[in-house]
């Protein structure tokens, strides 16, 4: 007689009306100090570990899944309905879902004309856990009391939650890891020749000519980024993250973007290096990361923020006019102001929440850089000018370094 349990088939992750499933809360998210949170699986039935980190955002979960900024992090939302508005082809920020997982308080079903798929069967299509039922207020208090924590998500419940909290802490983080080369691309590529990702969200206006030519380093960049770039009439080629800077000099281009990405910016020496080869040779703009490993470049130090900047709400003030911006944001590293030497850069924004650096620019070389994501997507748009600013930056020098 066979005496092995029977494992039924688990339900669809669209099953939002599967009352057992929500019953039983099985699943679990174990943290590093031993606490566990109890759910239900809305995603692939697997396990995972990850970083938990919170987003303040009332908006936009599909471009926060699809941008690879978040890979190892799993993603708590704030905002307690998810799901309404389903997926589309449109509104992603990558080809994939980069979150390691996602933690919620209601899943909901798609309701909306531009729906392609729902979010619940994308997680399990794409191998993605996610949790919902989780108090994630509860959840979110403690993530801003004791810091960000490294997790254990299960999703099937089968793996004790003491072993669970083992596993949490036994993770080695992201402290000192390189993601930036787990999401980049591999081989360099022009972006969207016949405009048609950057026209996706049915503008109606033509796009510029494109007169300038931009290398954007892949550090785990969004789309939207590429996006606003080819509307300054710049024609984008994306490369690898270990990109030697002879290798982008070689294309002679206008101007280099270095992007956004994931984890900690002191484990990219690599980048670091390279950023000051670069540095005098070209225009520079950096967002996010790339303002991190830009700081680096000059001699900064980076720092790990407690719970970190995730959300559409982060107020920055620019210094030179006082006027204020609400921002997007996505990063859990800073750049340490004190650490900038005023010789080589100039403070130009600062986050009115916690007074961290939100920019700067060079002094001894066409460059700047800021923290936060002036692409919003999702966000608001206050700070989508920058992208002007850099094309400003490109004409003023090119002249100069042609002629």
């Amino acid at each position: 007689m066979n005496n092995d349990p029977v494992k039924a088939t688990p339900p669809s992750p669209s099953d939002r009306w599967n009352w057992r499933l929500r019953r039983e809360r099985r699943a679990y998210l174990a943290l590093q100090d031993g606490t566990v949170f109890r759910g239900y699986s809305v995603g692939a039935p697997c396990e995972a570990v990850g970083e938990v980190v919170f987003n303040t955002g009332m908006t936009g979960y599909q471009e926060m899944l699809t941008d690879p900024s978040y890979a190892g992090q799993f993603i708590t939302f704030t905002c307690p309905e998810i799901g309404n508005v389903g997926m589309n082809g449109a509104d992603r920020e990558s080809a994939r879902l980069f979150a390691a997982g996602l933690l919620i308080r209601e899943a909901n079903l798609p309701s909306n004309w531009r729906s392609e798929h729902s979010l619940q069967d994308t997680l399990a299509a794409q191998e993605v856990p996610a949790l919902a039922g989780i108090d994630t207020r509860a959840l979110t208090l403690l993530l801003r009391d004791r810091g960000t924590q490294r997790a254990f998500l299960s999703a099937t419940g089968e793996t004790p939650p003491a072993e669970g909290v083992r596993r949490a802490q036994a993770w080695r983080g992201l402290d000192g890891q390189d993601y930036a080369s787990r999401v980049s691309c591999r081989e360099p590529y022009a972006w969207d020749p016949d405009g048609r990702l950057t026209c996706s969200w049915g503008s109606a206006d033509a796009l510029p000519a494109a007169d300038l030519a931009v290398v954007a380093y892949d550090f785990g960049i969004k789309w939207n980024i590429l996006r606003h770039l080819r509307r300054q009439g710049m024609q984008v080629t994306v490369v690898p993250a270990h990109t030697p800077a002879a290798d982008v000099l070689a294309r002679r281009p206008d101007g280099v973007l270095l992007s956004n990405g994931p984890a900690d910016p002191a484990a990219l020496d690599f980048a670091v290096a390279t950023i000051q080869r670069l540095l005098g040779a070209v225009p520079i703009m950096g967002i996010c990361l790339g303002h991190q490993l830009l700081g680096r470049a000059l001699g900064a130090r980076t720092y790990r923020l407690k719970f970190g900047h995730h959300g559409g709400n982060h107020p920055v003030q620019e210094l030179a006019t006082g006027r204020v911006a609400i921002t997007s944001q996505n990063h859990n590293f800073a750049v340490d102001g004190g650490s900038l030497d005023p010789r080589r850069a100039a403070v130009t924004h600062l986050n009115l929440n916690d007074q961290t650096l939100e920019g700067f620019r060079v002094l001894d070389a066409p460059a700047f850089a800021v923290q936060y994501h002036p692409e919003g997507a999702p966000g608001p748009h206050d700070p989508a000018p920058l992208f002007a600013q850099f094309r400003t930056l490109i004409d003023q020098t090119r002249p100069d370094r042609r002629g």
